[in-house]
């Protein structure tokens, strides 16, 4: 059971986020898992002794290049076929910040339905809004919020200025640094 491996419990397909495995002085090992929900977004923490036995959820993974979003889907096309395809907003609202037109993501699917996009981990947005930093305003670590391209707020150094290219976690939502393009 690794980080990102997909697991089928409580009737739902479950992403496991974190992994750690225990061995005890006394008694048998197990695996304490954290995982989230495909279908609902909900996390839950699992402790699974070695030897029991865990399913493994079939789901499909499909490369889609992100077109729009409209009030109730995220529009994808396959680039393999070309075919469209919407996949619903609902539970993936938090997605919303991370798609950029154009852009191809990985679309999990799972007994006929879309139930994932899968975000890179970090990734580079430019700086829509961003107020200049003030004279004197040198304190060490001095922050600002400045609004990306994608309508996300983040904190980022003083002298960020708009325009620029930012990297940002997208597991946090926090700037990591700066990108020259």
């Amino acid at each position: 059971m690794d980080k990102g491996m997909c697991l089928f419990m409580k009737n739902a397909p479950y992403l496991v986020t974190e992994r750690e495995f225990v061995n005890p002085g006394k008694g048998s090992a197990f695996v304490r898992l954290k995982l989230k929900s495909l279908t609902t977004g909900q996390t839950l923490q699992e402790t699974i002794r070695t030897n029991d036995s865990v399913e493994e959820a079939s789901v499909a993974d499909r490369n889609a290049q992100f077109m729009y979003a409209d009030a109730q889907d995220y529009h994808f096309m396959d680039t393999d076929n070309y075919e469209q395809f919407a996949v619903p907003r609902e539970g993936m609202e938090d997605k919303q910040f991370y798609l950029q037109e154009g852009h191809t993501y990985y679309i999990t699917e799972w007994e006929g339905k879309y139930i994932d996009v899968k975000i890179p981990y970090k990734i580079v947005l430019t700086v829509s809004e961003a107020q200049d930093a003030l004279k004197g305003d040198t304190v060490s670590g001095a922050t600002k919020t400045v609004t990306l391209e994608t309508g996300l707020s983040v904190r980022v150094p003083i002298f960020i200025k708009q325009g620029e290219k930012v990297m940002i976690n997208t597991e946090s939502n926090e700037y990591v640094e700066r990108v020259n393009s």
